[in-house]
This record gives structure tokens, C-alpha cells and sequence, in this order.
């Protein structure tokens, strides 16, 4: 069977595990929340910042302990069975091949306000194919183009955080130093606790793709040093990124001032007087939304190629090129993004929309079988060889357990939400869909 190349430096497995968390969902999607929780949405976000905290280190004691398997969907086969790794990676390929073609929309409608002449699908087709190119080259060229857009989305949250915090002490407003936004407009909670739980259910979505650097890890000298190594950090930059980026935010403006899909990161920057800060946004989203539609597509051939060496995807899909890049995967993936971006041409308010809302708890889905997986593989290891368990996870088995209670409270929570319902039961049927292709192949194996 062939091997990927394991050209990856632990630096950009850094930085993949970074740009897999900071994106859109951050510098636009967090005006939702915002708007519909107040200052306490650093509350949300610390919640959910939590639980994904959580199932890294799940996965990293995982990582550990088994030999051989680091990838993201891998681990639900080795804890619970072969429908559970079918699952995990089909599941997992159909999320991020959604997710690059929103983001191929998402960059070509904001570079199309500097092109206004050009259509919207011509650049998304472009974009397509810019990042597919870098793919196709080498895995050490998908790593360097991850590492310098995910410096970028880290230098801009740095800067906006040190500007923020220069205003809120005094340095640079001109009232002073003040932090009554906390509390000014309705209290730190306006509209109850309530919202600030149910916050939780969109911030989660922002904080996936940390776990994207456990498949990157796999092409790295040392996978299971790196993805221990990982989790820690993975803690701290949701704290800096998020939470402290947030509370900044809420803090020099009044979060009724933000509006819901225009970025709060632009709102604060003009209530500062920063000269450009819109322009200056657009480009830092720009960037985002570049960096996830790179690391997209670097996922779903993964997941694929994954798929294929265990018999779950055609055979064909496990050649390598010269470059020992699943290239095959790679245009299989960018097809299915070229085919989106038609259906959003065509039909925007039926196919596409059916394709978003079926992916939408499809992570929440993904992170609960890992859970399952990991309380299993734990109990197998402490009765085999309890020595192997050189790094664990807090609180085993509480800590496992309250995070899958937390995750299928937001599950239940969305079901009796109605704008929200919608997401959790296409994302339900289409998970059926690939149970009922699973069991489908197998009688036809055994036949």
C-alpha cells in the first residue's frame, strides 16, 4: 500500500492546527452571536472553546496508545468497528467538501467588490483551481501556504487585540479608560442566560477544524509527539484568539452596534478611527477564508485516501503521484466543489442551501463518535497494558462523559429550535444515507 510523504515540520502542523480554528466564523460569524447574547458571548465561546479543548485531548490520548492511526476518522474505526471508521470518514469527507465550496463563494463575493465587473462564479472557479494547483504540487507546499495564511490571520489578531487594549486602558481614547460597554446597554446578559447557552450551538461550528492537524500530523516524522504536544496550545489560543478577542471587542463598542454577518472586527476598528479598517478586514477575511478552502481541500483527499486503503472508496483513489500526493483524491474533491459552485449558479436556494444545512451538526456528530471511541479504547488499554497510557485524559471517565452530555444538549437543542431544526435533521438523514451505503456494500461483498 503506498505511504503519503511525511514532509511536514512541526511547525506547520502548528499552524494547520491554528488556521483549522481561526477563519470566517470568527471575524464575521461572531457578530451572530454578538447580537444575540451581548458582552456574555465570551461566555459562549468559552463553553464551546472547552469542549473542543476536550475531544483534542481525547484524541490525543488516542494517538498515543494506538499504533499506526492518527487520523481524524481513523479513530472511531479502531474504538468502535468498521461502520463507525465508514462513517467517521465519509461523514468527515462530505463536511469539508462543503465547506470549500462555501468558502470558494465566501472568497469570490469579497474579492468581487474590488472586481465588480467580474461574476462571482468565474472567481470562485479560479479560486478553485489557484488552491486545487497547490494541492496537486506537494504536501510541503500545501504546509507552507497553510503556515504563512495562518501567520497572517494570527499577526491581524494580534495587532487588533494590542489596538483594542491600548483603547480600553486609555492609551488611545479619547475619554479614557473605560470598560461600561460590559454593562451599560442592558447588562453583561441582556437578554438572560438563556441565549448564552444556546450561543454555544453556533460558536461550536466556529471552533472546529483543530482537528485537522491530526491528519497533518500523520505526514510528519513524529505524529502521536506532535498531536500530545498540540493539545495544550490548542487551549491557549482559544482563550487568546476568541475569547480575549471577543471581550475586547464588546468592550470598546456597544454590542447593539454590531450587526449580524457584518464583522465586528470592522465595526470596532471604525469606532476607533483606524483609517481603512473595513478594506483592512475584507483582506484579513479574505485570507481566512483562503487559508480554509486550502485546507479544505487538503482534508477531503486525506479523508478519501483514508477511505480507499480501508476498503470504503475505490481503489483507484490510493494512487499516488510522483509528488506522493493523493492526486487523484484531490481532483475528486475539487470536482464535487465545482459542482456546488453550479448548483449555487443554478439553484442557489435549493441545492446549495440542502448541501449547507446538511452539513451543519455533522462535526458535533463526528466529535461524539470519537468520544464513544475513546472511552472504549481506554478501557481496552488499562485491561491489556495500562503502561501504554503515558498521556491521558482529565478527569477520565467524567471528563468524557460531560462532554458528550454537552454536545447532545446542543444536538436536542437545535432540534426545538426552529430556524436551527432544519440543519439537525438533514445532517441526521444524510448520515443515514451512508449507514444504508454501508451496509448496501457489504451485502454486496458477501454476495
Amino acid at each position: 500500500m503506498p505511504e503519503l510523504s511525511r514532509t511536514l515540520l512541526p511547525r506547520h502542523v502548528s499552524m494547520i492546527a491554528i488556521g483549522g480554528i481561526i477563519g470566517a466564523g470568527l471575524f464575521v460569524g461572531s457578530s451572530t452571536t454578538i447580537s444575540l447574547t451581548g458582552p456574555a458571548a465570551v461566555i459562549s465561546y468559552l463553553i464551546a472553546g472547552v469542549l473542543i479543548l476536550l475531544v483534542m485531548r481525547m484524541i490525543a490520548e488516542m494517538a498515543i496508545v494506538l499504533d499506526g492511526v492518527q487520523s481524524f476518522p481513523d479513530f472511531g474505526r479502531a474504538g468502535i468497528g468498521h461502520l463507525a471508521g465508514f462513517l467517521s470518514g465519509w461523514l468527515y469527507w462530505y463536511f469539508w467538501v462543503v465547506v470549500v465550496a462555501v468558502e470558494a463563494i465566501a472568497g469570490a463575493k469579497i474579492i468581487g467588490t474590488w472586481l465588480p465587473g467580474v461574476p462571482v462564479w468565474s472567481i470562485g472557479v479560479a479560486l478553485m483551481a489557484l488552491m486545487t494547483g497547490v494541492n496537486l504540487l506537494s504536501t510541503r507546499s500545501y504546509g507552507e501556504f497553510e503556515f504563512w495564511f495562518a501567520s497572517i490571520k494570527v499577526a491581524a489578531i494580534i495587532v487588533f487585540i494590542l489596538l483594542c487594549a491600548a483603547w480600553v486602558i486609555g492609551l488611545t481614547a479619547p475619554g479614557g479608560a473605560s470598560v461600561a460597554n460590559l454593562t451599560a446597554h442592558g447588562g453583561f446578559a441582556p437578554k438572560g442566560w438563556g441565549p448564552v447557552l444556546a450561543g454555544v450551538t453556533s460558536t461550536i461550528f466556529a471552533l472546529c477544524g483543530a482537528e485537522i492537524a491530526t491528519i497533518a500530523a500523520a505526514e510528519s516524522p513524529d505524529p502521536a509527539k506532535i498531536i500530545a504536544r498540540m493539545t495544550v496550545s490548542v487551549m491557549v489560543r482559544i482563550v487568546v484568539f476568541y475569547v480575549l478577542a471577543i471581550g475586547l471587542i464588546v468592550t470598546v463598542v456597544p454590542w447593539t452596534s454590531v450587526v449580524p454577518g457584518h464583522s465586528p472586527f470592522a465595526t470596532t476598528l471604525a469606532a476607533m478611527a483606524i483609517p481603512g479598517g473595513e478594506t483592512i478586514m475584507n483582506a484579513v477575511v479574505l485570507v481566512a477564508v483562503l487559508s480554509c478552502l486550502n485546507s479544505g481541500l487538503y482534508v477531503t483527499s486525506r479523508a478519501l485516501f483514508g477511505l480507499a486503503r480501508h476498503g470504503d472508496a475505490p481503489n483507484w483513489l490510493v494512487h499516488l503521484s510522483s509528488r506522493k500526493v493523493p492526486a487523484r483524491a484531490i481532483i475528486a474533491a475539487s470536482l464535487f466543489a465545482y459542482g456546488a459552485l453550479a448548483a449555487e449558479r443554478l439553484s442557489p436556494d435549493t441545492v446549495f442551501s440542502f448541501l449547507v444545512n446538511s452539513s451543519g451538526v455533522t462535526m458535533i456528530l463526528l466529535y461524539l463518535l470519537v468520544a464513544v471511541a475513546q472511552l472504549r479504547i481506554r478501557a481496552r488499554v488499562e485491561r491489556e497494558d495500562p503502561a501504554r497510557l503515558t498521556l491521558k485524559m482529565w478527569f477520565h471517565p467524567f471528563g468524557t462523559l460531560v462532554a458528550m452530555a454537552a454536545m447532545l444538549a446542543v444536538l436536542v437543542f437545535m432540534g426545538l429550535q426552529p430556524d436551527l431544526a432544519s440543519q439537525l435533521w438533514i445532517s441526521l438523514l444524510v448520515a443515514g444515507l451512508f449507514a444504508v451505503a454501508f451496509w448496501l456494500l457489504r451485502a454486496g461483498r458477501r454476495a
